[in-house]
């Protein structure tokens, strides 16, 4: 009964984790002109932000070793809704760089230790689900944003009803701490010697998974934020169509998540991998075709082809590279795919200022195929350092 009643504190977790995550774009083009600043600094607060998440998500394990994953995620959850409650209170835009840290650094602790607690004690399914969840909160976000705009509110309105919401996450948390599974003593004391970022390095497979994860965020934030230029300046749609045909992107993602769940039933997380790469390669052959006809498939393929990837290599952690060092390399996962969230779509808006848009699924397509070789690469040598054939996939 707690591990159930548990399990549904951390799916509601993980829609407030998704909730900030989608504020910014929909409230900025009113934000930047109450704060009097140039539109192009929206760009500045989501790097501070990702920074901040890097940053804590490398440190994680230390943290989570030493206060529990309860007590580091009540507190951490309390830091982004205290952030997102000086959001409400700011019209200053340096202040609110200065609560993006907070916002960052809570955000990334949250995301490593639930990642890892659930990979570690529950099945591949409730991965997929968790993270289809946060599709949900990063749904809800914009629609409380609206319903504020709409009625000629200020902005500020919309990040002080999220930052309550995640008061009210913290109680519940808070209440919640007794039923989290600890280890036991002995346990804990041998991960007091946990290996440094150079020797954790060293493990078989843990570069290439880096690099895996680097990748598969690269698709998914590139293509979620220049997919709507791409159909405006090359597809010769109208922006509100744009809009719409992209958020087609989103629902494939959420709803794909929610399927992939059952299908861990069936498949297993590698097989998950290789099927939503595959979903993926035909999304963007779809992009390619001359016919707007087969835009909307595309993109909603390219969606429910990164649906299950994420979350599976995730689920895939403890049983790669073993339960003792999982929480340090879930961290250094997670500051790999949001560095990759961070750069890549800024290098290709660079790119395609010289290129042109039409150059997106081109762009998608090389890394798309980087990452399928190194998910390859990654399976072989995982089996390698384990002293096994490269298996298809661990049922779980």
């Amino acid at each position: 009964m707690h591990r159930s009643l548990l399990l549904i504190i951390i799916y509601l977790a993980f829609i407030s984790l998704g909730l900030p995550d989608s504020l910014l774009g929909p409230a900025w083009p009113t934000m930047y002109r109450s704060l009097g600043v140039p539109v192009h600094f929206a760009g500045v607060i989501s790097m501070v932000v990702a920074a901040g998440t890097v940053l804590s998500s490398l440190f994680s394990a230390r943290l989570i070793q030493r206060f529990g994953v309860a007590t580091i995620t009540t507190l951490s959850v309390l830091l982004t809704a205290l952030a997102l409650l000086g959001f409400s209170y700011s019209s200053s835009f340096l202040f609110l760089c200065l609560l993006a840290i907070p916002l960052g650094l809570g955000a990334g602790c949250v995301d490593a230790a639930l990642n890892n607690y659930v990979a570690l004690h529950y099945q591949a399914r409730h991965m997929n689900w968790l993270h289809c969840f946060w599709g949900v909160g990063a749904a809800i976000g914009p629609f409380i944003m609206a319903k504020y705009l709409a009625r000629g509110e200020s902005w500020t309105m919309g990040y002080n009803t999220v930052g309550w919401i995640q008061i009210g996450l913290v109680a519940v948390l808070f209440f919640s701490i007794p039923y989290w599974i600890k280890k036991p003593e002995a346990e804990q004391a041998e991960d007091e010697a946990k290996l440094s970022f150079i020797k954790l390095l060293a493990i078989p497979g843990l570069r290439q998974v880096l690099l895996v994860f680097f990748l598969y965020c690269t698709i998914e934030a590139t293509f979620g934020l220049w997919g709507a230029s791409y159909l405006v300046l090359v597809r010769q749609y109208e922006p509100e169509k744009a809009a719409t045909l992209v958020s087609t992107y989103f629902i494939g993602i959420t709803l794909g998540r929610f399927v992939a769940g059952f299908l861990t039933a069936r498949l297993t997380n590698q097989q998950l991998v290789y099927l939503g790469q595959g979903l993926i390669l035909l999304g963007v052959l779809f992009l390619f075709l001359p016919v707007n006809a087969t835009v909307w498939p595309g993109f909603f393929l390219v969606g429910l082809g990164c649906a299950p990837i994420f979350p599976s290599l995730l689920h895939e952690t403890p049983r790669n590279f073993g339960e003792k060092h999982s929480q340090a390399i879930m961290g250094l996962q997670m500051a790999s795919a949001y560095v990759g969230i961070t750069l890549m779509p800024l290098l290709f808006g660079k790119l395609a200022s010289y290129l042109g848009y039409a150059f997106l699924p081109g762009f998608l397509g090389v890394v798309l195929l980087a990452k399928v070789y190194m998910t390859y690469a990654l399976n072989r040598k995982v089996a390698a350092g384990k002293g096994t054939p490269a298996p298809s996939g661990t049922r779980v």
